[in-house]
């Protein structure tokens, strides 16, 4: 207990000195320019789907506060009904350019969080952003796609083979499951892969593990709060949406930097741990 409570406190003296607020404000900003090209290519291609709009609707609605879905309701039909391949390619590009400055204030706040310089080219730094980015984008499409849309795969499967009840409930159980791992690799490569530091992969384990619950239990108990509690439209008007999607995105980039922010107190811990094994007479003169 004793050690948990000196974590914690570590943890919260690394926050405060790195300005975790801070670079998760950050974040939010980029996260919140590059939201909309992702919605634009991620809508672009359902109507190649055969998707109902109704069924695009419910999805956002599903994943979204209530107020921030609302606001893009009117759009998501515009863009589900009529193919735009144009669209696509624009969507493909804006998305990849708006959403890697997000990871690259990302990779700023886990140069901090380690405490080291990044001394990377700015092209192999805009080249990592890319690929982390279609990562993330990938592992968000399969993490979103499996859960909400997992029914309508059950009655897929079910037109070629019948399926038990308990299969069904299996499925049901597995969709979560596999959509929360995928996260979680995901963040792991995130956090192995941003800052400019060699270390083991186990060594972001725990903080990929952490963040991703995390934002599963915030992204869900704020969605919970914004729909039965919070009203912000009465407050903010037609900007109600907007504000809400700020304040969310604004706690995953604090999500992110916590997840960051405890693998390098584990980093750290395990450097000296390993540098007592190896030379104690020398650790115990220091």
């Amino acid at each position: 207990m004793s050690s948990a409570k000196g974590f914690l406190k570590n943890l919260g003296e690394e926050m405060q000195k790195d300005r975790a607020t801070g670079l998760a404000a950050e974040q939010a900003y980029y996260y919140m320019l590059s939201i909309f090209p992702v919605l634009i290519l991620l809508l672009s291609i359902i109507p190649y789907l055969s998707i109902e709009p109704q069924t695009a609707v419910s999805f956002i609605k599903s994943i979204l506060p209530s107020e921030t879905a609302n606001l893009l309701e009117e759009n998501v039909i515009d863009l589900v009904t009529t193919p735009n391949g144009g669209l696509l390619t624009v969507g493909i590009l804006g998305t990849l350019w708006s959403a890697s400055n997000g990871i690259q204030a990302f990779i700023h706040a886990m140069n901090i969080a380690y405490d080291v310089e990044d001394n990377r080219s700015f092209i192999k730094v805009r080249l990592l952003a890319i690929v982390l980015t279609i990562g993330l984008l990938v592992a968000f499409i399969i993490s979103l796609a499996l859960p909400i849309f997992g029914n309508v795969l059950i009655e897929w499967i079910k037109s070629f083979v019948p399926i038990s009840s308990q299969f069904e409930i299996l499925f049901t159980v597995l969709r979560w499951v596999v959509a929360v791992v995928v996260i979680s690799i995901v963040l792991s490569g995130l956090y192995r892969f941003a800052p400019n530091k060699s270390f083991a992969f186990k060594h972001v384990i725990p903080g990929a593990a952490i963040a991703t619950v995390l934002w599963q239990v915030i992204s869900f108990g704020f969605s919970f709060y914004v729909s039965n509690f919070g009203n912000y439209s009465a407050t903010y008007g037609s900007l109600g949406g907007v504000i809400v999607l700020m304040i969310w995105l604004y706690l995953t980039g604090l999500i992110l930097v916590i997840g960051g922010e405890i693998n390098a107190l584990f980093h750290k811990r395990n450097i000296k741990t390993e540098a007592i094994v190896k030379h104690p007479k020398r650790v115990v003169k220091q």
